[in-house]
């Protein structure tokens, strides 16, 4: 479709963002939500993680074939169905009456779901001239990365004021409204019915992320390598993932056209994209146990106090989205990588009791770090991208970022559990009898080592501790990750200039 004269392009983006918003929201809404859906799922602690996780990896796994559909289809009729189908899955979540029920519809949601980002970016930087894409990334952005970061507030207020089943029920009404503006206003695009699908290198894809996510999921609570099925499925990850790249650069007609990563701006920008998804989702499922579990926040105090990062996040867009068009974006991208890294370090300080100062600005900031980053990222991973290539290019940069995702949020959870543990048997070498410490009166009432009231008292906060030091260490990991895209940056070409200054107004031209 020609940019200059698509009609109703004002309502195509509202569309297509209701659309992302929808499916970037899903990632992280039920995240403050998951105690009580334990209760009412009749499932432990681990177990509860698959409605995160099983719906992520499906999105990760189903992003990859979507340019072969739009190809096949046309991108009017896998839109269309795509919003469809999430909003019914959506709605069965919210009936979901068993564990096993949730986590089928929620591998069905992240299915219908994946193709929604990659179509919406496309979609966008189609209807939109080059010296227009700063503000229109900028207003796409915002459903991509402030879903995430809002999600866990809109999740506890409808969990504290209705219950747990509305963070699912709220898709509704916008999933109606985007397949109603689609279906009549989004023009017919075209399609190559004769094309046939790469069954062989999609099975292995899907191989080995399955396999991987499992594994993760799974790998605390079996032992790691200790356990067979975790060897097993870690083969399987090696295995699928060593075939699906084998595969990519000798097929004949692989759904992934390999000379997309000839192009060095495209190919670093991948490795941006994943670590920006780790840092997003891994961020936001650390803070709300943290916030809940140790600061003892009620669940949608937690989900508020949450909010101000992505104030910050939609503040930085808007100025990055100027700013990208006007100077290098290579240098907001590291003034925003900069950013991000310092708001993690000062993370890696916090206690329980932070104060709620302290905590909203290195919030606000970290949404700062992240708008910064993200926007001109988008800009230049697809400037000198070939235009046929580009819903293959959107549909791999979501595939990163839910991988990066799915990968960071189990990786994370993993690395909490078993540094919780690793600090509290540090911690529980020093306590005995003959430790001084217990003789001071306070602390001999209350944790007295040799009651069993005492000892329970004792144990406790030894794992309150540990937990503290092991949150630290999450954070701490994550500011590596941070810093590592810089190494990233100067493999990036400067895109070349637009041929005319993006106007104040293009956004809802």
């Amino acid at each position: 479709m020609s940019e200059q004269t698509v009609p109703h392009r004002g309502i195509i983006t509202v569309c297509a963002m209701v659309a992302t918003l929808m499916q970037a929201l899903d990632g992280t809404i039920a995240n403050v939500a998951l105690p009580y859906m334990q209760g009412g799922l009749a499932a432990t602690s681990d177990q509860i993680t698959w409605v995160l996780t099983s719906y992520i990896t499906a999105a990760a796994i189903l992003t990859a074939p979507v340019g072969f559909l739009v190809t096949r289809f046309g991108r009017r009729a896998v839109f269309l169905a795509s919003v469809g189908g999430f909003t019914l899955a959506s709605v069965a979540c919210g009936a979901a009456q068993s564990l096993e029920q949730m986590v089928l519809f929620r591998l069905l949601q992240g299915a219908f779901g994946a193709a929604l980002v990659p179509l919406s970016q496309s979609t966008m930087l189609d209807i939109y001239p080059p010296e227009q894409r700063g503000s229109a990334m900028a207003i796409w952005g915002m459903g991509v990365m402030v879903g995430p970061i809002l999600g866990p507030t809109l999740g506890g207020y409808l969990t504290e004021n209705l219950n747990w089943r509305w963070v699912f029920y709220v898709n509704l009404p916008f999933g109606l409204l985007a397949l109603l503006g689609l279906l009549f206003f989004l023009p017919k695009g075209e399609q190559q019915s004769g094309r046939r699908f790469d069954w062989l290198g999609f099975g292995v894809l899907a191989l080995g992320v399955g396999a991987l996510q499992i594994m993760l999921d799974r790998g605390e609570l079996l032992n790691w390598f200790g356990s067979t099925e975790i060897i097993v499925e870690a083969v399987l990850a090696g295995l699928g993932l060593y075939l699906f790249l084998v595969h990519m650069a000798t097929a004949e007609r692989p759904f992934i056209p390999p000379r997309i990563f000839r192009n060095r701006n495209f190919a670093a920008g991948l490795g941006i994209m994943f670590a920006v998804g780790v840092i997003l989702f891994a961020t936001s499922a650390l803070l709300a146990p943290y916030l809940q579990t140790l600061g003892n926040y009620p669940v949608f105090t937690a989900g508020l106090a949450m909010a101000p990062r992505g104030l910050g996040t939609m503040a930085a867009m808007f100025i990055a989205g100027r700013l990208a068009s006007r100077v290098d974006p290579r240098k907001v991208m590291a003034f925003g990588v900069l950013v991000l890294a310092w708001t993690l370090w000062d993370m890696t300080g916090w206690t329980p009791d932070v104060s709620m100062t302290t905590l909203v600005t290195t919030t606000i900031l970290q949404g700062v770090g992240l708008g910064f980053v993200f926007i001109p990222l988008n800009l230049v991973a697809f400037a000198t991208l070939d235009p046929a290539l580009r819903t293959d290019g959107a549909s791999l940069i979501s595939l990163l970022r839910n991988l990066g995702s799915a990968i960071g949020i189990s990786a994370m959870a993993a690395m909490l559990t078993r540094n919780t543990q690793i600090a509290h048997a540090d911690m529980a070498m020093h306590i005995s009898p003959l430790n001084r410490v217990f003789d001071y009166p306070a602390i001999h009432h209350w944790w007295n080592p040799a009651t069993i009231p005492g000892a329970s008292l004792l144990n406790q906060e030894v794992t309150r501790q540990a937990s503290i030091i092991a949150y630290m260490n999450d954070f701490w990991l994550l500011m590596v990750l941070a810093l590592g895209m810089l190494a990233l940056l100067p493999l990036m070409k400067r895109p070349p200039k637009a041929a005319a200054p993006d106007p104040a107004h293009a956004a809802m031209d």
